[in-house]
């Protein structure tokens, strides 16, 4: 994996908007091509009740920090509500979700390493992919595996 050699700087107002699969603004502040692959970064914005289906990473370990809001997760067999301040580590290969609990936006601070499923994001907002199934080939590529897409197929 090559190193990155300066700097990434993501200044307030000037962050890249993508989406989530779910519809929810993400700010993107720093990708994979960014950092040589290391780690990707960003920010995820939540209306209540919201959060992704079921999935699985099969290249990354995800952490997040709850900045906002009450988010339960699901991890492999686990349970739990994380409020503000709450950091989160989830394994690769461990089917796992969220959703914001609270009834206000939740946000959350996310980061992948080693960097790429940030892209996911970015590949949404750009082609405009609004059906589970234009989601689910953008995520297969990124080697996340989606449990409601997979319901679908079945």
């Amino acid at each position: 994996m090559p190193s990155f050699q300066k700097a990434v700087v993501s200044m307030p107002g000037n962050e890249r908007i993508a989406r989530t699969p779910f519809g929810a603004q993400v700010a993107i502040h720093a990708t994979a091509a960014e950092t040589g692959g290391a780690f990707g970064m960003w920010e995820t914005f939540t209306p209540p009740g919201q959060g992704p289906a079921p999935h699985t990473h099969t290249r990354e370990t995800e952490v997040f920090r709850v900045i906002r809001g009450l988010y339960r997760f699901q991890c492999g067999d686990e349970e739990f509500d994380a409020p503000s301040g709450t950091v989160v580590v989830l394994p690769p290969h461990v089917r796992h979700s969220w959703r914001n609990i609270s009834d206000e936006p939740g946000q959350m601070f996310g980061i992948v390493i080693p960097g790429g499923c940030e892209q996911l994001f970015i590949d949404i907002e750009t082609s405009c992919a609004d059906t589970p199934e234009k989601i689910a080939a953008i995520e297969a590529r990124m080697g996340i595996i989606n449990d409601a897409v997979l319901a679908l197929r079945l």
